[in-house]
């Protein structure tokens, strides 16, 4: 009889296996169509053309070869990264640390709630001129730059992912006379992975915001001096193509640490990504 069942089993989860498969494929052609008619849109309205400021998508690609081959364009992505880097690897640091103690601890709620809103409600634009005059234009400007838009987005959702843990979990980690110590580490954090990794990736799409804004207002360096260098002379193929690979790359990044995440935390989702 279990064998009966078996084969059974085997024989319902073929079709299944076969369906998610489909599904999968399907997903990522209408992907790539949506990719490939965009860039048809943007070289057609290039060509017509809306203005002179808008090249044909031909054109940026071009632009872009011709960037990586004199080195402009890979020097400028390792002057971004630096303090990108920097200034993600303090957020999630500090965010999560802190979000945690928020969660865990009323009264560091009351204390650090009300700041990270505020953090997270404050224009960038607005707080730059105060920066660059406490810190002037150097790293150190730009990494706090990086860090205002990624720590409150971090910070929060470690609080919030703490306040979600069930009650329950923790009440019977009590019942089996667990200490505070094991209630944090093997069922409070456990638990709360999930969003607080979510959190970790909202961060770092903040943080590059956060590096592009800064090299913007701040000082024209890296990615953020193309774009200010080649607007300034007309060079538009150039200005699109640096803007384009840094949104590209900032996609492909975000993209990868949700794939981890769905790996990681959420591995019903997988057929479906």
């Amino acid at each position: 009889m279990s064998a009966h069942t078996s084969v059974a089993a085997d024989a319902a989860a073929v079709p299944a296996a076969a369906s998610a498969g489909r599904r999968g494929g399907s997903m990522i052609l209408w992907r790539l169509a949506s990719v490939i008619l965009f860039c048809l849109a943007w070289e057609v309205a290039g060509r017509i053309p809306i203005n002179v400021a808008f090249p044909p998508f031909s054109d940026v690609v071009l632009a872009f070869g011709r960037m990586v081959a004199d080195g402009s364009l890979p020097a400028a992505f390792l002057n971004t990264l630096q303090p990108l880097v920097i200034g993600v690897t303090l957020a999630v640091v500090i965010g999560v640390v802190t979000g945690v103690a928020m969660g865990l601890r009323e009264e560091l709620e009351w204390a650090g709630v009300p700041v990270f809103v505020v953090m997270q409600a404050a224009p960038m634009a607005a707080l730059i001129p105060l920066i660059t005059f406490i810190y002037g234009i150097g790293l150190t400007a730009k990494v706090l730059s990086v860090v205002i838009l990624a720590l409150p987005v971090i910070a929060l959702n470690g609080y919030k992912a703490v306040r979600n843990v069930s009650p329950s979990l923790r009440a019977m980690c009590r019942s089996f006379l667990g200490s505070s110590r094991q209630e944090i580490f093997k069922v409070v954090l456990p638990d709360a992975s999930p969003m607080i990794f979510a959190g970790l990736r909202l961060g770092v799409s903040a943080g590059f915001v956060g590096v592009i804004l800064a090299e913007l207002l701040i000082t024209p360096t890296g990615i953020g001096d193309l774009i200010t260098y080649h607007r300034s002379i007309a060079n538009y193929a150039e200005m699109y193509a640096a803007i384009a690979t840094i949104i590209l790359f900032a996609a492909v990044t975000v993209g990868l640490l949700e794939t981890i995440e769905i790996a990681l935390f959420r591995p019903d989702k997988k057929e479906h990504h």
